[in-house]
């Protein structure tokens, strides 16, 4: 796969930038840019790092940054040559640029190492695609990777619903804060319907992906600051109504006792039949019970329709108190 046009190369992040006020910096650290100075500074190891995060911006420091030519010739290199040794410098070099672009990113992220974790991906991708003859700078070209391997992350972890799983989906947000923005400047209200027409996409699409942006919601988080009702309790009972309960215990109860007393009132061959065939679980064949009584399956079988048939006479009789019911017990076969 060849590596995109420099002069079609664009910036998929554009909708998504957080304004200035919107960024959470790193403690101590007032600007993205102060942490890559951080770095060069972190020459001192007296102290013991425990912090995963200050820890990796101390070890980035035994790699130093590389100027234009440096990476060119670096990039050549394993390009023409297959040189590795190039590529892993190529990649050291720039492992700054991604602590740098991640941070952008750190107000949608948890764990900072995570987005860098994936923009290191990234920038191996464009190591691996990068053509130095093509006149742009490997470090222009490795941050469209990273920001497309940090922003695909966020898009599979920001939900649980996935609403960025094909192309279409992904296009589609990425433009669609910038149109409601657009709209809104314009003094129109951003309906589904309008931005679907202006994006080119349908409106069950657009609805999906706005419904998906929101952020999951935990059914144990309290309704307020120091409620102690959750939204879990706002939910409706699956269980069904306490009389309802009461009413089909009563039933099934009685509905066993008329079972009991019914096969009590049979003669010993149909009661061996009913309990056998009817209550069996699973239900006896009709040969075995034949082989038990000397009788034919045929002769089984239409003893057996005969206890259905007084079986649905006792129960409609004996349940007249309950409500409704249609009982209709079919014989297994």
């Amino acid at each position: 796969m060849h590596p995109p046009d420099p002069d079609e190369l664009t910036d998929p992040t554009e909708s998504m930038e957080l304004d200035d006020e919107e960024r959470v910096r790193l403690p101590g650290l007032d600007e993205p840019a102060e942490a890559i100075t951080a770095i060069d500074r972190a020459g001192d190891r007296s102290l013991a790092v425990t912090d995963p995060l200050q820890r990796y911006l101390t070890e980035l420091g035994r790699f130093a940054l590389l100027s234009a030519e440096e990476e060119r010739d670096l990039a050549v290199r394993y390009r023409d040559y297959g040189d590795t040794a190039a590529a892993q410098r190529l990649a050291t070099g720039n492992l700054r640029l991604v602590v740098h672009i991640a941070m952008d990113f750190r107000r949608t992220a948890v764990n900072l190492l995570d987005l860098i974790q994936e923009g290191n991906l990234g920038l191996l991708q464009a190591v691996q695609r990068f053509d130095p003859y093509r006149g742009v700078r490997f470090s222009a070209y490795a941050s469209w990777w990273i920001r497309a391997y940090i922003l695909k992350y966020l898009i599979d972890h920001w939900s649980l619903v996935r609403v960025g799983t094909t192309n279409t989906r992904r296009k589609l947000l990425y433009n669609l804060r910038r149109e409601k923005q657009a709209l809104e400047a314009q003094g129109i209200r951003p309906e589904s319907k309008l931005l679907a027409q202006r994006l080119g996409v349908a409106e069950s699409e657009v609805i999906e992906v706005e419904q998906g942006m929101s952020r999951d919601l935990s059914l144990s988080a309290p309704l307020a600051d120091g409620s102690g009702t959750t939204f879990s309790d706002l939910l409706p009972s699956l269980a069904p109504p306490i009389d309802e309960a009461l009413a089909e215990e009563e039933f099934q109860a009685a509905l066993r006792d008329r079972m009991e007393a019914f096969g009590a009132s049979l003669e010993p061959r149909d009661r061996d039949i009913f309990r056998a065939r009817l209550l069996g679980d699973p239900p006896a064949t009709l040969q075995e019970i034949g082989d038990r009584h000397g009788i034919s399956r045929e002769a089984v079988r239409q003893r057996e329709q005969r206890v259905v048939e007084r079986l649905k006479l006792y129960l409609r009789e004996a349940l007249a108190g309950f409500q409704e019911i249609e009982i209709a017990p079919e014989p297994p076969p």
